[in-house]
């Protein structure tokens, strides 16, 4: 797919978490073609080298940066924040796109539910960590795949964690929902230092996380395939809103393909935006959080 309405992202750092494989990866290829700096957030050193090896090969944009993070750990989240910041004094762009659905219930060193601290947590945390390098670099973006799963989720505050019962595609929800709901209160708490917050569903695409979702064996399965399409389509709405002209200033908003769109009802609830934000302060025992 051309990179048709994306502006060039020459000298401009760009932060993606999950770059390795599926939407993420198409996604670092696209913004490697348009000449970006890209910092690369992977699990394993290697895998995160062979990306960026593969990407100078097939484009002419500086050698992609690997940082190596465990977004299930909060302490390799803080680290890994560290090593960035002593590197880049300004962030153009963060992607938080990485996520997990495990079949069972899963908990983190922290003694957090797995996809609660991974699809939205490591959100919370990148964004908050690095909001003042994302200012510095204004106009800056930060852009949040969520999923259109968010619709129909709801947030339990007495079960955040999953305890009581635990189905992998109604977790998903939730933390989907979460992501919309951090991004709205997010926008509206970092309006007028330049970066903007957004967030997208990518569609329905045939990675190994749809595979999950779906319980089939692994991506390669033919049920996969069937119902989703190429990571590239997934990875298109990403880079719009990491680099395109047309939403520079756009704020607070979610997307589908390259259009605004309306989220869920639940998702627009500001008490619930509010109170999700005082939680996931807590869970993260951040003590220099954005304020409203």
């Amino acid at each position: 797919m051309p990179a048709r309405g994306l502006g060039d992202l020459s000298g401009r750092v760009c932060v993606v978490t999950g770059a390795t494989r599926g939407i993420g990866r198409a996604t670092v290829d696209r913004l490697a073609s348009l000449n970006a700096t890209l910092v690369l957030l992977c699990r394993r050193q290697d895998i995160g080298a062979e990306v960026a090896e593969e990407l100078v090969r097939a484009h002419p944009a500086p050698r992609a940066d690997v940082v190596v993070v465990d977004l299930s750990s909060q302490r390799s989240i803080r680290e890994a924040v560290d090593g960035i910041r002593a590197r880049y004094p300004k962030i153009h762009v963060l992607i938080n796109n990485a996520g997990v659905i495990p079949h069972q219930r899963e908990t983190t060193v922290d003694g957090l539910e797995m996809q609660f601290a991974v699809n939205h947590l490591a959100y919370f945390l990148l964004a908050n960590l690095l909001v003042d390098r994302l200012s510095a670099a204004a106009p800056a973006r930060i852009v949040n795949v969520a999923s259109g799963a968010h619709q129909g989720g709801t947030l339990d505050f007495a079960d955040l964690q999953s305890e009581r019962r635990y189905d992998p595609v109604r977790t998903y929800g939730r933390t989907k929902l979460a992501n919309v709901l951090f991004t709205y209160e997010l926008a509206r708490r970092i309006r007028g230092a330049g970066v903007t917050a957004n967030c997208l569903h990518p569609g329905v695409i045939a990675t190994q996380l749809l595979a999950d979702y779906m319980n089939v064996p692994s991506v390669g399965g033919a049920l996969a395939y069937t119902f989703g399409a190429a990571p590239t389509e997934g990875a298109d709405t990403i880079a719009y809103l990491a680099a395109s002209p047309e939403v520079e200033g756009v704020t607070g908003r979610y997307f589908i393909g390259r259009h605004e769109a309306r989220s869920s009802a639940a998702s627009y609830d500001e008490a619930l935006q509010r109170r999700l934000w005082d939680e996931s302060v807590k869970l993260t025992a951040l003590a220099d959080v954005v304020t409203s």
